[in-house]
């Protein structure tokens, strides 16, 4: 009988989860359930997977309506009618328009208006009218008599108790960006929007039992079917299944010629195998879809890496969709695809994030049936308590003392408004707040996406459905994730500089890492991990694992990949594992199944896929089973009654086997502890194989290549430190120039010109400008600039002071002074392109004025964020006197306490076990070198990092495996020499 029902998918409104409203209108006796959530579809398959577990009729709709009027409810009498329901909807959401006061026609959906909104034409045969519960007292007025036979019940349910009543006008506070007590009564629902059984309605309604039954008689006629898990992708890619089939053979044959000098015997298996699979699993388009995406972007030039479990398939390997030849690594066929998985494999595959969207748009123009996927934004404690800080009128201090609430000691001491706030905020701990785009997801149907969901544009302006990817699963849409990366943008670049510094060189075939990985030069640089501006292999915790590990193979970068992952790290395995790896004789620790099982990694889970290896070899599970604990390690379980199932099998299967309990228990620790970090190996690969091409770049191309890195913005460290990496390298670093940079930076043989657009407050449009007027003609001298570019004094200064007029004079005060001049005395309208007579100027004798290093220095600091001078020239020179160690010297120290300086490069801030936070500080030596620093919590604490500059650094060298780093008992920063001198300056006064 309840028509209008709203979970908390009308966002920012209701309050109930889809399976808490099941279990509402279950409670109320209710065998038929409808789902009308506020212009919202996001809800409405996990409504139905709980209506159907607790044997309900799923009944569907939409309650359309502008604002906190409502317009009609929509209710979709068969799953044709929810396609029309979302057809409408999509419309004005796309379009931003608000609905008329009448309905469109619709033929396979009932159409129910408010009392406040009736038609003033003869209602159409699917057209009602709704009357709330405190609206039947009216129909006893002779104005109602002739509508009687078109009316239904319009109870709307919302809420169950005064609480969430309340929390639903937070809510509305927060939609509408207002104090609570500002808020209308048309801004919210009504109090009494409460939940009735179905004989509360019929004792309410009983002086009209045709309402009753008119009622009864729209859910009777409405159903919505739903096979889950049905394959909804498209079903060809040609158009026939034989076509597809016949087009993949071909592929594969040119993709042998391309991949391997040899097809052998055990080559040939592995292809016949996967095709098999592959056509008998209907994946067969899925995988061409991915062909032609990567198709069209190599006959764009554009550079990609494909990866995710889909990395472990050799037919992917040979369709060029990845770069990772799962023969040679031996990656698992099942980690990738088996008989037992629905899903098909997972298929990341990463762009330049300069080429991504040209990529979407190919998508969108190439299927007929593409949307982007949605994501839900929650609500969190911190983020909830600001907002409804806000609502309540708290100043912000006040707001964030109740945010910061951990204990009960802190709790009392809040006020009344602030502890209700803290209660609230956990009322709306994980509900919706709005909807978001998933970060790489896009859906690509058999049939129009709206018969799944309405869609919404937004600003990235292509049409997103409202679910998220765990829906889109469960209907059997599977994403084809698009994703973007700097690293690639970085390698794409470094390609095209190459060219234009080295004419003269081959040109290189960036694909052919089987090369790299033999090279002696990329060799070098992993084993010493010497890797900076090198994809994920320059961050301070790989640089250490590669040092420890002295492994310059693929495998064991591959291995290294895995490893480094949060979980595998923090459950031991990856000190372990450097510890097998070193000491031969400590491999024989592993016990001989699980040594049997990953030879190459000492018996020592590294990867996805080896979870589903000791599940199965181990513990006997089948591979469903194996890869339904994969999935629920990592968080994915589709239930949690499912999960606990295979778990229980493993133990018991363990005994049965006669394994030790207390191995067993070990066994299942480690697998938990790192399931949902670990990646499948074929993805790992995939990362080794990006780093090696930027391995072999940077040792054969190093200036072009750290070109390259500063221009898309550096990896892991500042654009700074990459700068420094390129002086280095041997590199001449030059401030910025109007008369010779670019916008980006650019090299000439070993001349590297920083970039305009490093220069802050110069703005895009100015450096635009230079660049189009510098075209055009030289600039002839610094007025002539001026009068051309049309900037103002605060660009000007900017300029002169990085020294951008240094081709005119070193003297950037005399610049200033001219500047100031010009200004002064110079009205400019609009910038002369065609002058036919050069203006008269007035000539201004300029006093001599010193200009010194430090100056420059500073001012590099304060436009470019950093010098281009050593740090050390910046402080005073009796630091450097005293404490001369650097960090090469360090080997001769380990085990005792030493002071040096260093400049800080970055910090990893992270959590102990105990969740006390520690840091990871990376330096600068004096002699350019790079050390690790390690701080404890309680260093941590007392002597915290203080920005950018030069430390004195205190501490006690350790080693292991020839890693040096230093454990910081003292942390000082030291002052640039301005800054000294106006302490002194101050104390002297």
């Amino acid at each position: 009988m309840l028509l209008n029902n709203h979970s908390y998918f009308s966002l920012k409104y209701g309050i109930k989860s889809p399976k808490d409203l099941v279990q509402v209108l279950d409670e109320y006796q209710h065998e038929q359930v409808v789902l009308t959530d506020i212009n919202n579809t996001s809800g409405v398959f996990s409504f139905v997977q709980e209506a159907k577990r607790k044997k309900k009729k799923p009944i569907i709709g939409v309650d359309f309506r502008n604002g906190g009027e409502q317009c009609y409810v929509g209710i979709a009498k068969n799953h044709y009618g929810f396609h029309e329901l979302n057809k409408h909807l999509s419309k004005h959401l796309h379009e931003e328009e608000p609905f008329e006061s009448l309905a469109p026609r619709f033929i396979h959906a009932y159409i129910i208006y408010p009392i406040s909104n009736i038609p003033d034409r003869a209602l159409k045969d699917y057209e009602y009218i709704g009357v709330k519960p405190h609206e039947v007292n009216n129909l006893i007025l002779p104005k109602w008599d002739e509508l009687r036979d078109k009316m239904v019940v319009l109870a709307t349910a919302t809420f169950t108790k005064k609480s969430d009543f309340n929390l639903h006008r937070l809510l509305r506070a927060m939609d509408l960006n207002t104090l609570l007590d500002k808020l209308n009564p048309d801004d919210h629902g009504d109090e009494t929007d409460l939940f009735y059984s179905g004989n509360a309605l019929q004792a309410i309604y009983r002086s009209f039992p045709h309402i009753i039954e008119n009622t009864q008689m729209i859910l009777d006629n409405c159903t919505f079917d739903f096979e889950f898990n049905k394959n909804r992708n498209p079903v060809t890619y040609t158009g026939t299944e034989e076509g597809d089939h016949q087009l993949m053979l071909r592929l594969c044959r040119e993709g042998i010629q391309y991949r391997y000098k040899e097809l052998t015997p055990k080559i040939e298996e592995r292809i016949r195998k996967e095709l098999d699979t592959i056509q008998k699993m209907g994946f067969t388009s899925y995988f061409l879809i991915n062909w032609d995406i990567i198709a069209y972007a190599r006959s764009r030039g554009f550079y990609y890496v494909g990866r995710g479990s889909g990395a472990n398939s050799i037919i992917a390997y040979l369709l060029r969709i990845t770069d990772v030849d799962p023969v040679e690594l031996d990656l698992y066929f099942e980690r990738f695809i088996n008989l037992f998985r629905k899903s098909p494999p997972d298929f990341d595959i990463d762009f330049s994030w300069t080429d991504r969207d040209e990529i979407y748009n190919y998508i969108f123009k190439k299927f007929p049936n593409v949307s982007l996927l949605a994501n839900y934004q929650t609500f969190q404690s911190k983020s909830s308590i600001r907002q409804l800080g806000k609502v309540f009128g708290l100043p912000p201090s006040e707001i964030e003392k109740v945010q910061y609430v951990e204990t009960m000691e802190e709790y009392k001491e809040l006020d009344k408004v602030q502890k209700i706030i803290f209660q609230y905020s956990l009322l709306l701990h994980d509900m919706p707040s709005h909807l978001g785009i998933h970060a790489s997801g896009v859906l690509i149907s058999e049939q129009p996406m709206h018969q799944y969901s309405a869609t919404y544009m937004p600003p990235k302006g292509y049409p997103t459905v409202q679910f998220d990817m765990v829906v889109a699963e469960d209907i059997g849409l599977h994403k084809f994730d698009i994703l973007s990366q700097r690293g690639l943008g970085k390698i794409k670049d470094a390609l095209e500089v190459i060219r234009k510094n080295n004419p003269s060189d081959e040109i290189i075939d960036i694909h052919d890492v089987k090369s790299f990985v033999d090279d002696d030069k990329v060799k070098r640089l992993l084993r010493e991990g010497e890797a900076i501006g090198c994809f994920y292999v320059e961050s301070p915790a790989m640089r250490m694992l590669l040092k420890k590990l002295r492994d310059d193979t693929y495998l064991g970068l591959v291995a290294a990949s895995s490893i480094i992952r949060p979980g595998v790290s923090k459950s031991g395995m990856m000190r372990e594992y450097i510890l097998r790896r070193r000491e031969p004789e400590r491999r024989k620790q592993a016990h001989p199944v699980l040594s049997n099982i990953m030879p190459d990694t000492y018996g020592i889970m590294v990867y996805q896929e080896d979870v589903i290896k000791v599940a199965h070899y181990f513990a006997g599970l089948t591979l469903g089973e194996a890869d339904v604990l994969r999935r629920g390690m990592a968080g994915k379980y589709r239930s949690r009654e499912e999960f606990q199932g295979v778990k229980d099998t493993f133990f018991k299967n363990c005994k049965e086997k006669g394994h030790d309990e207390k191995l067993t228990k070990e066994v299942w620790h480690q697998t938990e502890s790192f399931a949902g970090y670990a990646f499948a190996k074929g993805h790992s690969a995939s990362y080794a194989i990006e780093s090696y091409q930027c391995l072999y770049l940077k040792a054969y191309y190093p200036l072009e290549y750290m070109v390259s890195v500063i221009n898309n913005f550096g990896g892991f460290y500042r654009t700074e430190f990459y700068i420094h990496e390129a002086r280095m390298l041997g590199a001449a670093i030059h401030a910025p120039c109007v008369f010779k940079s670019g916008r980006m930076t650019i090299i000439e043989e070993k001349d590297i010109y920083l970039g305009l657009h490093m220069i802050s407050d110069l703005g895009i449009d100015v450096v635009s400008i230079i660049l189009e007027q510098r075209v055009l003609s030289p600039f002839i001298d610094f007025y002539d600039f001026l009068d051309r570019t049309n900037i103002s004094l605060e660009q000007t200064r900017s300029l002169i002071l990085v020294g951008a007029f240094r081709r005119l004079t070193e003297n950037r005060k005399e610049l200033l002074w001219q500047s100031h001049f010009y200004f002064h005395n110079t009205t400019k309208d609009v910038y002369q392109t065609n002058r036919l007579f050069e203006p008269e100027r007035n000539v201004v004798e300029v006093p001599e004025i010193d200009d010194d290093e430090l100056e420059k220095s500073l001012d590099q600091i304060q436009y470019l964020g950093f010098p281009l001078c050593s740090p050390y020239s910046l402080i005073e020179e009796h630091y450097l006197t005293h404490y001369p160690l650097v960090g090469r010297e360090l080997n001769e120290y380990v085990g005792m306490n030493i002071k040096m300086l260093g400049y800080m490069v970055s910090i990893k801030r992270t959590n102990t076990s105990g969740n006390e936070r520690m840091n990871f500080g990376t330096f600068i030596d004096m002699e350019g070198k790079v050390f690790d620093t390690v701080h404890f919590p309680q260093v941590a604490r007392k002597f915290p990092f203080r920005g950018r500059g030069v430390y004195l650094v205190e501490g006690k060298v350790t080693e292991e495996y020839n890693f040096v780093s230093l454990e910081v008992n003292r942390l000082e920063k030291i002052p640039y020499r301005s800054a000294a001198e106006k302490q002194t300056i101050k104390k002297a006064s």
